[in-house]
């Protein structure tokens, strides 16, 4: 099953197709619009970071090595913040941060770089116990999700009965209809946030995000379940620019739900972010082999994350080496 059959799915059991006007649609005019709904929001990296603190649960958007908020991770490892409780469709954001020794508990249905199918550090972490883990069924993630963005303490699902889910996560409970059929369901709790971190393709100073590729992925809910949500995106447009040549159903972030934005061209490097940049493998393939042996790892960390850089530093050394692997 696909992200996009799982949305589906979920609309179509939950009731929620969309249907009826936007109340808070891109160009302002809708009755929903909360007083701050017009306030320029744009911000630096570092600014957001700034906002964030040690023991926080962190929501990251993205799906495996796809449009992940990398600029924004790659922040988050300049600064101090740690022993946080990650939620996450797990890609390098995960095995990054798990690398640095930040995460105290991972939320998670895989970890996975998808041309390389475990992410390194990950496996590493996991192998020395480093963090708790809850693993959980890809459904039962994005139900959690949806529990949250609804305020719910938890959502019955179908996913997980008869499964290890239930065995290697104790803490899960199940519930029974208390209609006619009777049927038992996993109890979903939801996946509450402090923050949410997505990357976009294009956003406007007010919060709207906007992606142009083939899958939503769950960007949107990670938003609506958090506290504070914060959106990097490739490129920052006005409003109307944003429906000049997509379909408003492409404004998948709203505006209400925003924090934060902040502009990072090809700040989701080395994930893709179709149609803007495919994933960059080559410099995927150096990340996994390094993060295979402490040394070459420890010489990755000093040249393209060091704890004084940025991203614009990040950025011209990827360029330098693409240049010397010609």
């Amino acid at each position: 099953m696909t992200e996009t059959d799982l949305r589906a799915t979920a609309r179509t059991e939950a009731g929620t197709g969309g249907s009826g006007p936007d109340p808070d649609p891109a160009d302002g005019t809708g009755t929903g619009a909360g007083p701050d709904a017009r306030t320029d929001k744009s911000m630096t990296a570092r600014e957001v970071v700034s906002r964030l603190s040690s023991g926080m649960t962190i929501g990251i958007g993205g799906w495996g090595s796809r449009r992940k908020p990398m600029a924004l991770v790659r922040e988050l490892l300049r600064s101090d913040v740690t022993d946080l409780t990650v939620v996450s469709y797990g890609g390098p954001d995960v095995g990054l941060l798990a690398a640095a020794g930040r995460i105290r508990k991972l939320v998670a249905a895989f970890v996975t770089l998808d041309s390389i199918p475990l992410e390194p550090h990950f496996r590493a972490a996991r192998q020395r116990g480093a963090f708790e883990l809850m693993e959980l069924d890809e459904a039962m993630l994005m139900w959690g999700l949806h529990a949250a963005a609804n305020r719910l303490p938890f959502l019955p699902v179908r996913a997980g009965i008869g499964s290890d889910v239930m065995r290697v996560n104790p803490v899960l409970r199940t519930v029974t209809s208390p209609y006619a059929d009777g049927e038992e369901f996993v109890a979903m709790p939801a996946l509450r946030m402090d923050a949410a971190l997505v990357h976009m393709n294009r956003a406007d100073r007010f919060g709207n995000g906007q992606y142009l590729g083939p899958d939503p992925y769950f960007d949107d809910l990670f938003c609506e379940a958090a506290d504070t949500a914060y959106v990097s995106c490739e490129r920052l447009v006005d409003t109307a620019e944003l429906t000049e040549k997509a379909a408003p159903q492409t404004l998948l972030v709203k505006r209400h739900y925003v924090t934060g934005v902040v502009e990072t061209p090809n700040g989701a490097h080395f994930t893709s972010c179709a149609p803007d940049h495919p994933r960059d493998e080559a410099f995927q393939r150096a990340y996994a082999t390094a993060a295979a042996d402490p040394a070459a790892w420890a010489e990755f960390g000093d040249r393209f994350l060091p704890a004084h850089g940025d991203e614009k530093s990040y950025q011209a050394t990827v360029r330098t080496w693409h240049e010397e692997q010609q």
